[in-house]
């Protein structure tokens, strides 16, 4: 059996794709002791990450997100296989799917509308006192929007 679960490269899968990985896998573990998951990506490493902590986490293999994420760099680090969930956005899912899993947040299905971005203050990431910020939107995982650099 295979599914296929793909989400765009650089994007971490919405929370919903999390959730239903995680059930799938859950659901195939569960139905025969000899059953096996493999998991496979092209792209970046680290978002396949992502899946395993929450699914260790959604399976009581982790009791928290903090154990989850930190049992999945433990393991990476012996096997060195699977990059760890290192990107600030990857963690802060992986909380909020345990947020999910504990009942503390609820997905809110009502429709956002961004009217505006605001700066406060130029960052200094170049030697000359400044940067260069583009913003990119996406919408349902496709990019609507990209500004000027």
């Amino acid at each position: 059996q295979v599914l296929d679960f793909g989400w765009p490269d650089q994007h971490t899968p919405a929370l919903e794709k999390i959730c239903s990985i995680c059930k799938a896998m859950d659901t195939w573990l569960n139905a025969a002791t000899h059953n096996v998951v493999v998991l496979h990506n092209k792209g970046n490493r680290g978002r396949l990450g992502v899946v395993v902590a929450a699914y260790m986490h959604y399976s009581n293999i982790s009791a928290s997100a903090d154990q989850a994420l930190d049992r999945f760099a433990m393991k990476r680090f012996y096997e060195d296989k699977v990059v760890p969930v290192g990107q600030p956005s990857q963690k802060r899912y992986i909380h909020y799917f345990s947020g999910l899993l504990s009942g503390s947040i609820k997905m809110n299905n009502k429709p956002l509308f961004l009217h505006h971005v605001i700066m406060h203050g130029i960052p200094n990431f170049e030697s000359k006192g400044g940067c260069r910020p583009f913003l990119k939107i996406y919408q349902a995982m496709q990019p609507v929007y990209t500004s000027g650099i």
